[in-house]
């Protein structure tokens, strides 16, 4: 990508560097462009404003200035194929840029405060200064120059309102200097006086305002003047300062809280670790506690007077500073007693690693000669920035024993708050550790990274932090700068024997300079993952897959057994074959250590660049289901049909007992069954077995509990626990022929939990858990399962995971009486789309529906889902009002959700006086009496079995009570009181 920079002379750089613009009238083209903001430009409108009066053949000018440009901004476009960047639309040119430093600083200017500073240091001097006097720009100009103007203005009321006006004072007198017709920056510097204490000057101020514009222009001040006058002659207090967003940094405040008895405090980090933050705060700390605060700033910029962080020190504080005297020590001391007479004082000295000799020497004067007084010096400076005259400053003032405050990195826990102080909006712990890594913690990156979430990707840069990086990088000698290139290619692991020639010394340098951090005997690693793309978008492709190449060739040789960076060089390289033959391994390595997305990435390099195989498209089905694409997964599968191993290589755990697509289960048990006639080992006939039997689950019959059993059986005489793991999947699956085996079903769970090194099974087992501790009322170890779940899932990225420990939360406020009903529509919301369309089939309506059953509210309501789907037989009936007859119900199928179904029958059929229907529901139910109606789904519920039981058995003429007391039982052990308050049989058809 290209940046545009027009705030100063018109300037283009790519990521080679800087783009040749040619001469004045191509630039004149490229500016008219820019100016247009994307809009087509004529080209009659074009050769109007590059000529006053155009020559013969204007037109075939402007077309050769096009395609100068075009072949200067894009290199390596193909001959004859269409520009991409400055095209030809209609009548005329157009220009897409995306990245222009105008652009940028309108956005910052509109943005957060906390941007401001950054948007005023894109300019460079006056914009678009090489088309400053054509009639077409001045426009544009005067717009940018105004934005500018309010920027100043914006800057220095944030200074104001974070306790800060004396900083902001000698910036406003040279801005009202340069522009007297300004009623805000009047307004400011006499605000800014009066908050430092200067009374008098802040109203002299206003009296000069008032007479220049009477004299001037005739008017009298504006309303904001006025006002300003008004609070000073009444002597307003200033409002309280705005506190500066500091986060993750009360430890170091503590320090600096506790250092008010000393002289020095140093505060040293990288660029944009927070240190003026942090210096901030600690100023409105002390501020508040009675110090005075005078604050000076080194800028970049060799153009000031000596001393100048001094100066705007001095001129902050009341009364009239000592006079410069050619005796440096006179003046030292005469400096020290001006600042010991405004004690308590807090001095602070920000960007210390720009301060000039003259500043320098003072400050190794006032902490080495202090004054009797309390005057403390704060002083920051950056450590990849340490100039030879500040290392000599620090080792002076070393034995006075300063207080040091080292800043790193935010830790992630750290970046939720920062995220949420800059963009308004809560980060997930997963989006959080994303933003972590990119940014090594750093809060500018952090904050940069925050603004991508509504506009960008995490794996994009900033513009910012792009900028700021290449500045950085600039100043390294050209040697270091290209070693830094060659090594971000190697990643963000840089080891030294990978890289050409001997290339220590400059990778110190880089590492002296914040790029690269050493990690042990020829290891370095860089700082931010921000900072090694930087530098590595910087290189162009053609050169970075030569050196990916390169990088393959010397890791081929030395450590061939790395064979996922093998894979991954020899890709970006252009080497498809190559990288599919170390990637068939990085897949096979990556599923063994269950890193699904790791494997997705190589199987899906396999099948693209290699010769894919039954046993690739198995792995790549099989880890596309694990995170979460499931439609692909079964697509792939249908391809295995005709082979034995890779059908049963899809081993994968299944949770839900009602299959996502029926057809295809169907075919697969079919291929399972003709493989077994081939007398197939042990290991082989266990999975084809388990493989019948999760195919068919609920549609299955007592040939597929036998095959369950059958594999467990055989998997039990192999020491093989993923065979083991597989088959007690499928008995799992085939544990519903009858009500109340909940506790069957959570032996399972504990035995897959348990299972070493296969996480996808001991995430099934956790599931399988939450389902079966929920049916009998242990939400207690229901809980314990779900997070466990949850922290696996958090840990190795497996999305659906979530989607039923939320729909498990939902039921838990059900159980618990709490209104539940939004959290049930956001787990459907969450549900939805992951193509687990077996789960996702009237799932909503049904939940809704026994929520309000089991708080004894009417079925019927307005707002309830009416898409009972799959379950329509069996809650249709109660919603309706309808006198249908529980004959008229379909039997339950034998699944997760057979006791809450055969409870609305039961509901229907007590309605309907179906005795034969009540009775054979009964002995249904009764096994499963010590169970909620339902919870075993982890999905949704209805009250105990035995509440039901109570009111069928009443309905029947037989004795009701012990059932009720038992559903009290239960109901106490799931701490449901609204259930307690409505044991018995309840009139109507609620639940």
């Amino acid at each position: 990508m290209i940046t545009f920079r027009v705030l100063g002379p018109l300037t283009a750089e790519d990521e080679r560097g800087p783009v040749d613009l040619k001469g004045p009238r191509h630039r004149a083209v490229l500016a008219r462009l820019l100016v247009a903001r994307g809009r087509v430009v004529p080209v009659d409108m074009l050769v109007a404003d590059l000529w006053e009066d155009p020559p013969d053949g204007a037109v075939g000018a402007v077309q050769t200035f096009v395609a100068a440009l075009r072949k200067a901004l894009e290199p390596g476009r193909p001959p004859r194929t269409p520009a991409r960047l400055l095209i030809t639309s209609g009548p005329g040119y157009a220009l897409r840029a995306e990245d222009v430093d105008a652009w940028r600083f309108e956005d910052a200017v509109h943005g957060s405060p906390d941007d401001i500073d950054a948007a005023l240091a894109l300019w460079r001097g006056p914009a678009y200064a090489d088309v400053a006097d054509q009639p077409w720009a001045r426009g544009e100009i005067a717009r940018l120059d105004e934005l500018r103007l309010l920027a100043v203005e914006r800057r220095a009321a944030v200074l104001i309102d974070t306790g800060r006006a004396a900083q902001a004072v000698p910036e406003l007198e040279a801005h009202v200097d340069a522009h007297p017709w300004r009623e805000e920056a009047w307004r400011l510097l006499a605000t800014g006086r009066y908050r430092t204490g200067s009374q008098g000057d802040a109203l002299d101020t206003l009296r000069r305002a008032r007479l220049l514009l009477a004299d001037e222009l005739g008017v009298d001040p504006g309303p904001a003047l006025r006002q300003a006058e008004a609070d000073i002659l009444a002597q307003a207090p200033p409002p309280e300062p705005v506190t500066t967003t500091l986060v993750g940094r009360s430890e170091e405040l503590a320090r600096l809280a506790a250092a008010t008895g000393e002289r020095l405090a140093l505060v040293a980090g990288e660029a944009g670790a927070g240190k003026t933050a942090l210096a901030e705060a600690f100023a409105a700390h002390l501020s508040a506690h009675g110090w005075t605060v005078a604050w000076g700033t080194s800028p970049d910029d060799d153009g000031l007077p000596a001393a100048w962080p001094w100066t705007t020190v001095l001129d902050a504080l009341p009364g009239t500073p000592p006079e410069p005297d050619p005796v440096r020590a006179r003046w030292h001391r005469a400096v020290a007693a001006h600042l010991g007479g405004h004690a308590p004082l807090l001095v602070v000295l920000d960007d210390l690693h720009w301060a000039d000799e003259a500043t320098l020497a003072l400050l190794a004067s006032l902490v080495l000669e202090p004054p009797p007084q309390r005057v403390l010096v704060l002083a920051t400076y950056r450590t990849t920035d340490v100039p030879p005259r500040l290392r000599d400053l620090l080792g002076r003032v070393a034995r006075a024993e300063p207080v040091r405050v080292y800043l790193t990195g935010l830790p992630v826990p750290a970046i939720p708050a920062l995220v949420r102080a800059t963009t308004g909006r809560d980060v997930d712990a997963a989006t959080a550790a994303a933003i972590h890594q990119r940014s090594g913690g750093n809060p500018f990156f952090v904050r940069e990274l925050a603004r991508l979430l509504d506009t960008g990707d995490l794996s994009d840069v900033p513009a910012g932090v792009r900028d700021v990086v290449r500045h950085r990088v600039a100043t390294l000698p050209g040697t270091v700068q290209d070693v830094l290139r060659r090594a971000s290619v190697l990643g963000m692991d840089v080891e030294l024997e990978l890289l050409p020639g001997d290339v220590l010394d400059a990778i110190e340098t880089a590492a002296r300079r914040g790029f690269l951090v050493e990690q042990g005997p020829g290891r370095f690693r860089f700082t931010h993952g921000l900072v090694r793309d930087t530098v590595y978008e910087d290189v162009s492709r053609s050169r970075r897959a030569r050196w990916h190449a390169a990088a393959a060739e010397a890791l081929a040789e030395r450590r061939p057994g790395e064979v996922a960076a093998l894979a991954h060089h020899y890709l970006l390289a252009g080497n498809g074959s190559a990288a599919a033959r170390y990637a068939r391994a990085a897949a096979e390595d990556a599923e063994r250590r269950f890193a699904p997305h790791q494997a997705v990435r190589w199987w899906r390099v396999v099948r693209e660049f290699g010769e894919p195989d039954d046993h690739v498209t198995a792995g790549l089905a099989r880890t596309l289901a694990v995170t979460g694409a499931l439609t692909e997964a079964r697509a792939l599968r249908a391809e295995l049909l005709g082979s034995a191993p890779a059908l049963v290589a899809f081993d994968v755990p299944a949770i839900w007992t009602e299959h996502d697509d029926p057809a295809l289960a169907k075919e697969i048990a079919g291929a399972a069954a003709r493989a077994l006639a081939d007398d197939p080992p042990p290991a082989l006939r266990s999975r084809l077995l388990a493989t019948i039997a999760l195919e068919l689950r609920n549609t299955g019959d007592e040939r597929a509990r036998a095959a369950a059993r059958e594999a467990e059986e055989l998997a039990r005489g192999l020491d093989d626990p993923a065979v083991l793991a597989f088959a007690l999947n499928a008995r799992f699956m085939q544990s519903f022929d009858r009500a109340g085996l909940a506790p069957h079903r959570a032996a399972i769970g504990a035995e897959l939990a348990a299972l070493p090194d296969l996480v996808p099974f001991e995430v099934l087992g956790h599931l399988i858990l939450v389902q079966s501790r929920a049916a009998l009322a242990d939400l207690a170890a229901a809980d314990r399962h779900a997070a466990a779940a949850d922290r696996l899932g958090a840990e190795h990225g497996i999305p659906l995971i979530g989607v039923f420990t939320d729909w498990y939360r939902a039921l838990r406020l059900s159980i618990t009486g709490a209104p539940a009903e939004a959290a049930y529509r956001a787990a459907a919301a969450r549900l939805a789309g992951t193509g687990m369309s077996g789960v996702d089939n009237g799932i909503l309506g049904l939940a809704l529906l026994c929520d309000r059953l089991q708080r004894g509210l009417p079925p019927a309501d307005g707002d309830i889902a009416t898409d009972f789907g799959a379950h329509e037989p069996w809650c249709r009936p109660l919603v309706d009002g309808s006198r249908s007859r529980g004959a008229d119900i379909p039997p339950a199928p034998h699944d997760l959700l057979f006791e809450v179904r055969t409870c609305l029958h039961a509901l229907t059929a007590i309605a309907g006086g179906d005795r034969p229907t009540m009775a054979r529901l009964y002995e249904e139910l009764l096994p499963a009496a010590d169970e909620l109606a339902g919870a075993g789904s982890g999905l949704v519920t209805l009250r105990p079995v035995a509440h039901y039981l109570g009111d069928l058995a009443a309905a029947l003429g037989r004795d009701a009570a012990p059932h009720h007391r038992h559903a009290e039982e239960v109901a106490a052990r799931a701490g449901a009181a609204h259930w307690l308050r409505r044991v018995g049989p309840r009139p109507g058809r609620t639940g």
